[in-house]
């Protein structure tokens, strides 16, 4: 399965949405706490966001859709079915979130 990762996020492939997602009406995947910068998709009409207990999942219904932030390069992802996961960092105290 393709594997993508973008900054603090990591994008993996999936067969399918969830059928207790819900549909979200924007199209930012992560919000950075500490920059104000977000990682979401630059074409309006490429993609659909989806929430469900098990995380977040995106589809993406055109070729392709352009995952950007202001600090990273920009990611084209294929037409297809994804989740998105906030990666995570071990400290010997904890394990927390990674924040850009």
């Amino acid at each position: 399965m393709p594997l993508f990762r973008h900054g603090d996020l990591l994008v993996q492939s999936a067969t399918e949405i969830p059928e207790n997602a819900r549909p979200l009406v924007h199209l930012v995947l992560a919000e950075g706490e500490l920059t104000g910068h977000s990682h979401r998709i630059a074409e309006r009409d490429a993609a659909h966001l989806y929430q469900s207990t098990s995380g977040m999942f995106r589809s993406v219904t055109s070729d392709s859709a352009t995952l950007i932030h202001q600090e990273h390069g920009p990611i084209s992802l294929p037409k297809g079915i994804y989740r998105v996961w906030r990666q995570r960092e071990y400290l010997p105290r904890e394990i927390r979130t990674v924040r850009d």
